[in-house]
């Protein structure tokens, strides 16, 4: 009987006709937003992987120099965007797409594109994640809000019920039915992304990607579930579809758009982070307190030059075999890159506790339970950001160290020399290698722990709820 209420929902939603064109409109939305999210993906892929090519050959094309002059001249580290970016963009929009990398300086992720655009981007981008959780919810509560509602009040309710069915199949099969009306419209487009990704060289270089796109589809099975449920319920309790459509509504507006942005606001005044200038001014005060490798007059450069003559048991810089200078700086780079990467944690830290105040909540509000999921599935959340900066930085004093030991092997007066061309050429260049799905998932038990509690607890404590209730 469950089966037969499941059919006949599915058969009256597909005749209604305010369904057909509020799914036609969300259908067209997630389509766009498809295709609009490939084409933005190809473009800046192509971009990033043609600007990171052209600075590694300038880099490797240098003509012959002094190694710290290379270190200073520097390079760039561009970050590659995601396949499942295309879904969901998350935080890429707004922290940067590339990093310049050079000597005694970690500088930030820059030239994002929110800087080069209006501020309307504030309010949202129009991508597949966006009307998944903002949009397709809004249909199902205009599919779902008279579930029970309308029968009641055209008396076939108690007909149905007087065939033998319980309250709880008769919500069952209202669930079902309103499913797999949402999944008609839903799933079009999640099969145009998939086909979309499938040409994308990473789907076909590995499962990663293949894991990823499963988990986000599943993710939001279970996020529109909830709403169906939800809204079943709510038409069930309440006395009118006036009465359950204002209440739907409410809660989605408190729940998407009030809640949300209280949260940020929230963790924002709980834990506020210090700025970008006074960060970089922190570091280099900080900095100031180890060796000066620009500093002839430094004295713990004249202490470490002091500890090079004991050790190698001559009288004068000429007769050391090393190069004080590179020895200097590479005592610098050290000492900076360690007061760079503490503050640099701190930071971090702040912006985690923020995020994680907003993962708590989502015990409260499924819709900041799904958010972080999404992102983090799509690679596009904090997390992933943070792991391309730690790769960059770690190249970044690699590379530097490399080259003053360069300087070093050169011996004394290596201010005067120069190595050839080809010594560039044998210097590691910067690739990025995104983590994969198993790095990404422990950050994400919290958003799917919430996902779950939600699932569960509104099936079983609503089904209960109407089982125990005189509906008719």
């Amino acid at each position: 009987m469950m089966h037969s209420i499941a059919q006949k929902e599915f058969v009256s939603t597909l005749r209604d006709k305010r369904f057909l064109v509020l799914s036609v409109l969300v259908l067209a939305l997630l389509l766009a937003a498809t295709l609009v999210g490939r084409a933005s993906y190809q473009t800046l892929q192509q971009e990033r992987q043609l600007a990171q090519q052209t600075v590694n050959d300038q880099f490797r094309h240098q003509p012959a120099r002094h190694p710290h002059r290379v270190a200073h001249y520097g390079s760039f580290a561009f970050r590659p965007r995601s396949g499942l970016s295309l879904l969901d963009s998350g935080v890429d929009s707004f922290t940067g797409t590339s990093v310049f990398l050079e000597a005694h300086q970690q500088n930030s992720v820059n030239f994002s594109q929110a800087q080069q655009s209006g501020s309307l981007i504030r309010f949202g981008e129009m991508t597949v994640a966006f009307v998944l959780q903002m949009l397709v919810p809004l249909l199902i509560i205009f599919l779902c809000f008279g579930a029970f509602t309308q029968e009641r009040e055209t008396g076939t309710l108690k007909l149905l019920l007087s065939q033998g069915v319980s309250l709880r199949q008769v919500a069952w099969g209202k669930i079902l039915g309103y499913s797999r009306a949402v999944a008609l419209v839903v799933a079009p487009a999640l099969a145009l992304a998939a086909a979309l990704l499938f040409g994308t060289e990473e789907f076909t270089s590995g499962t990663d990607l293949v894991g990823r796109l499963g988990l986000f589809v599943l993710s939001y099975a279970v996020y529109f579930f909830l709403f169906i449920v939800g809204a079943v319920v709510v038409s069930a309790v309440q006395a009118s579809s006036r009465a359950a459509l204002v209440t739907l509504l409410g809660l989605w507006i408190l729940g998407c758009i009030i809640l949300p942005k209280a949260t940020a606001n929230l963790g924002a005044t709980l834990y506020p982070a210090v700025t970008k200038a006074q960060m970089d001014a922190d570091v280099h005060e900080e900095a100031q307190h180890g060796i000066n490798g620009h500093d002839p007059q430094d004295q713990r450069s004249a202490a470490l030059k002091a500890g090079l003559l004991k050790k190698y048991g001559v009288d004068s810089e000429e007769k050391l075999p090393v190069s004080v200078g590179g020895i200097v700086m590479s005592e610098s780079e050290a000492y900076s890159a360690k007061v760079y990467q503490q503050h640099f944690a701190d930071l971090n830290a702040t912006y985690e506790r923020q995020n994680r105040l907003s993962d708590w909540v989502g015990l409260l509000n499924p819709y900041q339970a799904i958010r972080p999921l999404s992102m983090g599935l799509a690679g596009s959340d904090f997390a992933h950001y943070v792991h391309f900066q730690q790769a960059a930085e770690t190249y970044r004093y690699a590379l530097v160290q490399r080259l003053n030991a360069l300087q070093t092997s050169m011996g004394y007066g290596d201010k005067e020399r120069k190595l050839d061309a080809h010594t560039w050429q044998q210097l590691p260049l910067f690739a990025y290698q995104a983590p994969p799905l198993g790095w990404a998932l422990p950050r994400l038990l919290l958003p799917v722990a919430a996902l779950l509690l939600w699932a569960v607890g509104l099936s079983w404590l609503g089904l209960r709820l109407i089982s125990n209730s005189r509906l008719a």
